[in-house]
C-alpha cells in the first residue's frame, strides 16, 4: 500500500545483556536477564501461517466501545481450557495494519493456553474498532482516538478482559504495542506484564519520506482522499483492496518467507478489505495519525518510563524492513526493556512463526510469575 501511495503523491524522499529489578505487586522483586536468541533451534517450532492451522476460540462476542457518542462493537474471542487453579488473563491486541486481524494471535494464543504449569493462561484476542471483525464508523483515528479505547477496554467493569484479580498481561504487535507501553508510562492502564512484538512506532509514509510539512501536507491530501465518499473507494481499492496489491506486501515486508503467503491468507485479507468502512484506519495509519511518538527518543522514552514498574518483553525479528528493524534494534538494551529477544520473521512473526513466539511469551511469563515459588 505505502509503495502504491508514493507513487500517486510522487513523494520524494526526506532528505546486551541487562539483568533489570522490577516491582510487580509492590513487594515482590524479580531479576530476570536479558539475552537475544537468534541461535534458538526453530526445527521444531515453525509452522505453517496460523490462518490454515489455528483452532477455533472457546467463545467470540462484541464488546461496545462508547467513544465520542458513538458505540462501536468491537468483536474479540477468547481461547480457554479447562483448568481453572491460579489462572492469568493475557489480551492480545493485532497489529495495526490495512489487513488487521485477530485471526494473527490465534495460534499463540491457543498454544500458550494449552499449556499446563505452575501458572496457567486464558487468551482473550480483540480487534481495533475500525479494523478486523469491528464495527468501521468514520471517526476522526488517531493514535489518542486508539489510546482511548485501548484504556476503556482494560478498564471497564463489562470487559471481557476484566478478572477478579485484577491482572492483566498485555501482548501487542507493532503500533499496538507501543500505544500499550504509551498508556502504561501514563497510568491509564497498569498491565501486570507488556510484551511488545516487532513493536512499531511509525506508519508506512512516514518511516520511509519523513515528516517535514511538505510532507505532511501530502498525507493529508492522501487521507482526505481516501475517506471522501466515492473518489476515496476507488482509490482504497486501487491502493489497498486487490490480491495483488496484498500479496506483494505480504511477500515483500510482512512475511520473511514469501512462500508462506498462500492463497488463502491473500484471500482472506482480501475479504477484510471490502468490508463496509473498511478504508477510515488504513488511511489514518498509512499517513502516520495513528503514530504513538514521532520520534526515536520519544519511542525508547515509553519503555523508559516503565523501568522498575512492569516487566517488558521486547521480541524483535531477523527479517524486519530495514528502518523497522533498526527501531526494534534500538531497543536492545534499552532502559525499561527487560528481556530483548529476536526471533524469526518480518513484520508478523506471531502469524508466520506463531509456535516460536508462544515458546518465548510463554517463557518469559513462567519467569515472571514463577519467580519467587
Amino acid at each position: 500500500m505505502a509503495h502504491c501511495a508514493s507513487l500517486y503523491l510522487s513523494l520524494a524522499p526526506a532528505k546486551s545483556h541487562r539483568v533489570v529489578s522490577f516491582s510487580r505487586t509492590g513487594t515482590r522483586l524479580v531479576r530476570i536477564r536479558c539475552v537475544s536468541s537468534p541461535s534458538l533451534d526453530l526445527s521444531s517450532k515453525v509452522t505453517s501461517p496460523v490462518i490454515e492451522s489455528a483452532s477455533s476460540p472457546s467463545k467470540t462476542g462484541k464488546w461496545q466501545w462508547k467513544f465520542d457518542g458513538n458505540s462501536v462493537n468491537v468483536y474479540y474471542e477468547e481461547h480457554t481450557e479447562k483448568s481453572s487453579e491460579n489462572v492469568k488473563n493475557i489480551l492480545m491486541v493485532p497489529t495495526i495494519s490495512d489487513v488487521s486481524t485477530v485471526e494473527e494471535f490465534r495460534t499463540v494464543a491457543r498454544d500458550i493456553v494449552g499449556r499446563e504449569g505452575a501458572v496457567n493462561f486464558r487468551a482473550t484476542i480483540v480487534d481495533w474498532p475500525g479494523l478486523g471483525f469491528s464495527d468501521r464508523p468514520s471517526l476522526n483515528y488517531n493514535a489518542d482516538v486508539m489510546e482511548d479505547f485501548l484504556v476503556k477496554l482494560i478498564n471497564s467493569p463489562d470487559s471481557p478482559v476484566k478478572s477478579s484479580d485484577g491482572e492483566l498481561i498485555v501482548c501487542g504487535g507493532g503500533h499496538a504495542a507501543t500505544i500499550t507501553v504509551r498508556a502504561a508510562g501514563k497510568g491509564l492502564v497498569k498491565p501486570s506484564v507488556i510484551a511488545a512484538v516487532a513493536p512499531t512506532w511509525s506508519g508506512p509514509l512516514p518511516i520511509v519520506f519523513g515528516r517535514d510539512s511538505s510532507m505532511e501536507a501530502r498525507y493529508g491530501l492522501l487521507r482526505g482522499t481516501l475517506r471522501a465518499p466515492a473518489v476515496g473507494w476507488m482509490m482504497y481499492n486501487m491502493l489497498v483492496s486487490n490480491e495483488k496489491s496484498i500479496q506483494s506486501q505480504y511477500k515483500s515486508h510482512v512475511y520473511a518467507d514469501p512462500n508462506n503467503v498462500t492463497p488463502a491468507i491473500v484471500q482472506n485479507r482480501y475479504e477484510l478489505t471490502k468490508r463496509k468502512g473498511a478504508r477510515y484506519v488504513p488511511a489514518a495509519f498509512l499517513t502516520g495519525l495513528l503514530d504513538p511518538v514521532k520520534t526515536r527518543e520519544e519511542f525508547l522514552q515509553l519503555f523508559a518510563d516503565l523501568e522498575g514498574k512492569v516487566p517488558v518483553l521486547v521480541v524483535s525479528t531477523t527479517r524486519a524492513p530495514k528502518r523497522s528493524k533498526a527501531e526494534m534494534e534500538a531497543l536492545k538494551g534499552a532502559k525499561g526493556v527487560t528481556k530483548f529477544v529476536e526471533v524469526p520473521g518480518a513484520l508478523l512473526p506471531q502469524e508466520e512463526y506463531p509456535l516460536t513466539v508462544s515458546e518465548e511469551l510463554y517463557g518469559f511469563l513462567h519467569e515472571v510469575f514463577t519467580a519467587d515459588r
